[in-house]
């Protein structure tokens, strides 16, 4: 097995005398790297909420904004052919 990189290596012994080698330092920039991670994508998502809310004050249906934003992440053409579908069906069912 290859030596990690990184500025600290220690041995670890495990229940099973199973023996890993960990770069302690390397390992913690990682770990604070996703906790920063984290907290920006709360800070993130709280704001999206904060928009949410002020475009629902504003009259606006989430509901219909939230189905917009999830259209306009998908391929024009899988949307088109998902959309004539549907108007199909609903036109067999009597509600086109």
């Amino acid at each position: 097995m290859t030596q990690p990189k990184g500025d600290l290596v220690e041995k670890i012994e495990t229940p099973g005398d199973a023996s890993f080698r960990v770069a302690s330092n390397e390992l913690r920039q990682f770990i604070e790297r996703i906790e920063r991670l984290e907290a920006e994508k709360k800070d993130i998502a709280d704001q999206i909420k904060e928009v949410f809310g002020e475009a629902k004050s504003r009259g606006y249906l989430v509901m219909a904004i939230r189905k917009i934003i999830a259209l306009r992440k998908r391929d024009k053409d899988d949307v088109a052919e998902e959309e004539a579908v549907i108007q199909m069906y609903k036109e067999a069912l009597g509600m086109g």
